[in-house]
């Protein structure tokens, strides 16, 4: 057998084929050498970005995070992360669009306190509706509710981007029934957003179906941020084809490997 055999379809939102189904954030890390390793050893075509917390041209005397993680080779996802009402998230994703030339492709964040960091679900639903008709591709964090996700596609967005768990927190995934009854329904890419620890939470996500996965934590506070993203690359990866070759079912008894009828005395 080939290694043809294995090549996956590409991810492809809004129109634009991605070969990494992995995503991957830029806070946090040390320094802007560290994010640039990181983000090379993730194999990421997608790199997001708070515009409220991240400089990428409003400060022209600061670090520019662009000349480390250049727009010619990744492409840049800007999100609007701090954000806890419609305008703040609608006017922080426009000002991003002009920073980056008119680039529409945005992550769209409200949140609902500085605490827990869950999504307040009517601003969502409102800013995601003002973006899409202002001619944003908008990707929209959102909980892990089926019924919110689907009120999303509805409202125009190019992927929804489900909760696994609270930001920042590790905990990995901690409802896969929801993220099932998403993926079910949906029609437009879903990719696991917040809470993932470590590689066999990203593996998990992507043997459940998901179209990918974002990170940031998981990768840039690990104790080795660049060996992470690399295992981050491979869990992925492993998941993806996993989800394809479809897993054995699970049995309430053995069933020995080697068959036992015509065997020797």
């Amino acid at each position: 057998m080939t290694a043809d055999v294995y090549i996956d379809t590409p991810l492809i939102i809004a129109g634009t084929s991605y070969a990494s189904r992995l995503l991957v954030g830029s806070g946090k890390y040390r320094d802007l050498a560290q994010t640039r390793a990181a983000t090379e050893a993730s194999g990421a075509n997608i790199v997001t970005v708070a515009i409220r917390r991240v400089n990428i041209g409003q400060d022209p005397d600061a670090p520019n995070l662009l000349d480390v993680v250049p727009p010619s080779r990744y492409t840049i996802l800007p999100n609007s992360a701090g954000c806890f009402n419609a305008a703040d998230a609608v006017y922080t994703l426009q000002l991003a669009r002009e920073l980056l030339n008119g680039h529409k492709l945005v992550k769209l964040e409200v949140l609902a306190d500085d605490k827990t960091l869950f999504p307040n679900m009517p601003e969502t639903l409102k800013a995601a509706e003002t973006l899409v008709k202002d001619g944003f591709d908008v990707m929209v964090y959102c909980s892990d509710d089926p019924v919110q996700a689907k009120l999303l596609e509805q409202i125009g967005c190019v992927a929804v981007m489900p909760l696994a768990s609270l930001i920042g927190s590790g905990m990995g995934i901690l409802n896969p029934w929801n993220l099932s009854l998403i993926i079910e329904q949906a029609s437009v890419p879903v990719l696991v957003d917040a809470g993932v620890g470590t590689a066999s939470d990203a593996a998990i996500a992507m043997e459940l179906g998901c179209d990918g996965v974002l990170m940031n934590s998981a990768i840039a506070c690990a104790d080795d941020p660049v060996r992470m993203a690399h295992a981050m690359r491979l869990a992925v990866e492993a998941g993806r084809h996993a989800y394809l070759a479809g897993r054995m079912p699970k049995r309430m008894a053995a069933s020995p490997s080697s068959p036992l009828a015509g065997r020797l005395a």
